[in-house]
């Protein structure tokens, strides 16, 4: 597997998209990295972008970056809502596959070196790739932001990680940066209807888990109180792994609750919204919406759709589109502007774009494209679709009984039949393109060079790996929907009466996927010598395919005495 990781530096500059283009550029200049999201913000006069690919690749763009944010920003006329002591105010890396966070550690270091050294920045490591627990906090090392930069360089305790210790000429225009190891970030805002900043801030306070200090006297402006051992006390907040602000954003016109999660598998987005929503609340103010900053990983947004669908006591297997769309709606996340999922969602950025799926066609596309002259898509990728298509009809089922009117106590017992459905559709319908591609590895192996011995083992290698792993999908394709059955069946027994020919022709489908993807099975076995594994999965599919008739003429026997 590839390394890949992310980097995602964030630019003192967020108004003027000509100097935003020219560092942009700079990072499409290097092969093997590819530019993911843009996000400039004019109140906070700070543009976030965020770059994949492998690691040497993206530090090499990430160093051009910054060297030439030195170029064409200049911290002296800088003024903007988010603290920031640098062009390059931050540049964290973060690990997406196959790396570890320690490996991702030790490339922010080198980063950070070579920025100090070869550019002449004051650099300071934090997160993960930190020297020093202290430092491990973004918010410690960026203290007294730019302004208080000058004196911070002259206190020993704060000497940069790597560049100069002074606030030269050149420092006095770059200012500093942080370069960091850290997990996926999600910067999300959260709007109020209120204009007022510390209304704002007593909303971060309570849900950060920072929290906010205990004072002697009045609470906002008494001094702090401080434990025998000379400490501050503190009251947590309500998340963990959450840090927030509170900002006022003229662009809009509005206050915000600036939310940095910094771990989405402790707090996610759906918790942070409602708990702003609540807290808000209890202050005599409204959440009207809110804004993801940077990018977003699908599985935050679908555990939102599911959070707000169970609040309404409405079924989870739903399609990935609608959860989406239930997500959006539910956190206003086009409160400000449009959201488009395709460009924020980080797995959908990462797809490749030339990559054209037969299950993105439309359904007289994949005919046609069917009855062409070219051997695929052919019985194997048809037996996947008709798979889908049956457990697709059960789900639909399980979601029409989950709504029916009467049944309401019912809803959360047909929509984890929904959800059940909805998972084996989607492995289907990555079957439909994955068999078509299980072919093409076949047509690729035969077409190796086989002029001498070795390229004639390598080539005969090659053919049997791919007629293998052309048995192994057709099977996949089999024993799912074999698996579908199950539920197709207990739609037809349980779920609404008045779609039970629904089930009925799902069954049918199941059937016919599972009978269509044997015969797969069965010609492409015969070419593989492996006659142990032949035998192994010739015998599995029998055994499937003869459980699948038999379930097939129970649910038809339902169907047929229910109708009648």
């Amino acid at each position: 597997m590839k390394q890949i990781i992310e980097c995602v530096p964030n630019f003192s500059e967020g108004r003027d998209m000509a100097i935003i283009k020219q560092i942009t550029d700079q990072i499409e200049t290097v092969e093997g990295v590819r530019l993911l999201d843009v996000d400039p913000g004019a109140a906070t006069n700070r543009t976030v972008v965020t770059f994949v690919g492998e690691p040497e690749a993206v530090l090499e763009a990430a160093y051009r970056a910054v060297k030439k944010a030195t170029e064409v920003i200049d911290m002296r006329y800088h003024k903007g809502e988010h603290p920031r002591f640098g062009a390059t105010d931050v540049c964290p890396l973060v690990p997406i596959a196959g790396i570890s966070m320690e490996e991702v550690a030790e490339y922010a270091r080198k980063l950070a070196k070579r920025i100090g050294e070869g550019i002449g920045i004051p650099v300071y490591c934090y997160e993960n790739a930190a020297f020093t627990p202290e430092r491990r906090n973004l918010a410690n090392n960026r203290s007294g932001e730019y302004e208080g930069l000058s004196k911070k360089l002259t206190d020993p305790h704060w000497k940069p990680d790597f560049g100069p210790a002074e606030f030269n000429d050149f420092v006095a225009g770059t200012g500093a940066t942080a370069v960091g190891a850290r997990d996926f970030l999600v910067a999300y805002n959260v709007n109020l209807n209120t204009t007022s900043t510390r209304r704002a801030n007593a909303i971060a306070f309570d849900i950060r888990e920072k929290g906010r200090p205990v004072r002697e006297g009045n609470p906002f402006t008494g001094k702090i109180k401080k434990d025998e051992n000379g400490k501050e006390v503190w009251i947590p907040g309500s998340l963990k792994a959450c840090k927030a602000i509170g900002w006022f954003i003229e662009e809009y016109g509005i206050a915000q609750v600036s939310i940095n999660l910094t771990n989405v598998s402790i707090t996610t987005v759906h918790e942070a919204f409602e708990e702003c929503c609540k807290r808000a609340g209890e202050r005599g103010m409204r959440v009207t919406g809110s804004e993801l900053v940077g990018l977003v990983p699908l599985k935050s947004l679908l555990d939102a759709g599911k959070y707000f669908l169970a609040k309404q006591k409405r079924s989870l297997g739903v399609s990935e589109a609608e959860l989406i769309k239930i997500a959006v709606k539910s956190l206003g996340l086009d409160d400000l502007k449009p959201f488009n999922p395709q460009e924020k969602i980080i797995e959908y950025l990462l797809e490749n774009p030339g990559d054209k799926k037969l299950v993105s066609l439309s359904l007289d596309a994949f005919a046609n494209e069917t009855a062409s002259e070219s051997p695929a898509p052919g019985g194997g990728s048809v037996s996947a679709a008709m798979g889908a298509f049956g457990i697709s009809l059960a789900t639909m089922v399980a979601n029409l009984s989950s709504h029916k009117a009467g049944w309401d106590d019912r809803w959360e017992e047909f929509s984890s039949y929904a959800e059940q459905g909805q998972a084996i559709k989607d492995e289907l319908l990555f079957l439909i393109d994955e068999d078509t591609r299980a072919f093409n590895r076949i047509m690729d192996a035969f077409g190796l060079p086989k002029s001498n011995d070795d390229e004639k083992a390598v080539r005969d290698q090659a053919i049997q790996d791919a007629t293998r792993y052309a048995i192994e999908i057709p099977f996949k394709v089999m024993r799912l929907s074999y698996e579908s059955m199950t539920i197709i069946k207990a739609m037809a027994e349980i779920g609404n009466p008045n779609s039970v020919s629904d089930a009925g022709v799902g069954a049918l489908a199941a059937r016919s996927a599972v009978m269509g993807a044997f015969l797969n099975v069965k010609i492409n076995a015969s070419g593989l010598k492996d006659q142990v594994f032949v035998a192994d999965v010739l015998e599995k599919g029998a055994d499937i395919e003869a459980k699948t008739l038999a379930a097939e003429s129970e649910i038809l026997a339902i169907v047929n005495a229910k109708i009648k």
